[in-house]
């Protein structure tokens, strides 16, 4: 179900006193930053132990996931954008309408402080 938009890969921060999540343009080191799939999928827990599963016991907790995630547009009742890979048929489709990280982020190893790279786009 996933739309291959990498939004759910970047780092993000979440401000501790109001629990406000904060985007960053910092993919994780396992994203690749053109088809924004995971590198190494089905072992990424043992070079991310964060790494989340996506299903729908974690759904309601995760608050982070981008509005546009398929997961969560659908754990709210709505439908799928025409955009969404399994609506239009299409894998490319979500880097076309601008949706992927594709051409936004930074690798992991190319950045600094996490502060000096929140971004707004995602939401």
């Amino acid at each position: 179900m996933c739309d291959g938009c990498g939004r759910c890969c970047l780092h993000k921060l979440e401000d501790a006193d109001t629990g406000e999540v904060h985007y960053t343009n910092v993919a994780c080191r396992l994203l690749n930053l053109h088809t924004c799939g995971c590198k190494k999928y089905t072992t990424r827990w043992d070079s991310v132990p964060d790494c989340v599963e996506l299903s729908p016991v974690v759904l309601p907790t995760l608050h982070w996931l981008p509005s546009t995630c398929a997961y969560r547009v659908l754990a709210e009742g709505k439908v799928l954008q025409w955009w969404h890979p399994l609506v239009s048929g299409d894998p490319e489709s979500v880097h076309r309408a601008g949706i992927s990280v594709r051409g936004k982020v930074i690798a992991e190893s190319r950045a600094d402080l996490l502060d000096y790279h929140v971004v707004t786009w995602p939401e």
